[in-house]
């Protein structure tokens, strides 16, 4: 019953539309173009990594905002299909097979650092929550490592437990930390983005 509610609220789901008519992967694009809009993220030149990039939505929105003279990288543990102006690494993050690949591709830094990850959610939502901020820790930790001095952050949070201890460390990492809800996100999630601008120096 639960996968038939997901499908008929994807039927009448505006933004499943417009992504299905634009060519986007997913409906969360959108979540991409108006944080863009808003925030002013990309632009032609820019070197952009893509964290648990699959299926690949918001590296598509980066790949036409960057341009030929741009570089986007999309990371995941799953495989994703080829995109057009997007180097796809298949592996974790975390690990240095994975980083040196990156680097290669790069070089040393990078100047916008995205993250629309989330975890298989379980149910339990103690546990859900903790995972998805574990996840936002790990891409935190990723954009102190490799940002352009003065480079920028966004990352996907779930609002709980956790959420206003990572919004302190993001706001002692970043010059500007600002919280987005975009139209695109459903109004009955807990989802939100948070946009860090200017790392300071470590």
């Amino acid at each position: 019953m639960s996968s038939n509610r997901w499908k008929a609220r994807q039927e009448k789901d505006p933004y499943v539309k417009q992504a299905r008519a634009a060519g986007y992967r997913a409906r969360a694009a959108f979540k991409l173009l108006e944080l863009d809009e808003k925030d002013r993220l990309l632009r032609p030149g820019l070197k952009v990594v893509d964290l648990g990039a699959a299926p690949g939505s918001w590296a598509q929105v980066a790949a036409e905002k960057v341009g030929e003279t741009g570089r986007v990288v999309a990371l995941d543990i799953l495989p994703m299909d080829a995109l057009p102006g997007v180097e796809v690494i298949e592996g974790d993050f975390r690990e240095q097979p994975v980083l040196e690949q990156l680097e290669a591709r790069v070089g040393e830094r990078v100047d916008l650092v995205l993250s629309d990850m989330a975890p298989n959610l379980s149910g339990i939502a103690v546990a859900d929550q903790a995972r998805s901020m574990h996840l936002a820790e790990l891409a935190l930790e990723f954009a102190r490592q490799w940002l352009e001095p003065n480079g920028r952050f966004v990352v996907k949070l779930f609002q709980g437990e956790g959420f206003d201890a990572f919004v302190r460390e993001a706001r002692a990492t970043f010059r500007v930390v600002r919280i987005r809800k975009p139209n695109a996100s459903r109004r009955e999630s807990r989802e939100v983005y948070l946009v860090g601008d200017g790392l300071k120096p470590s």
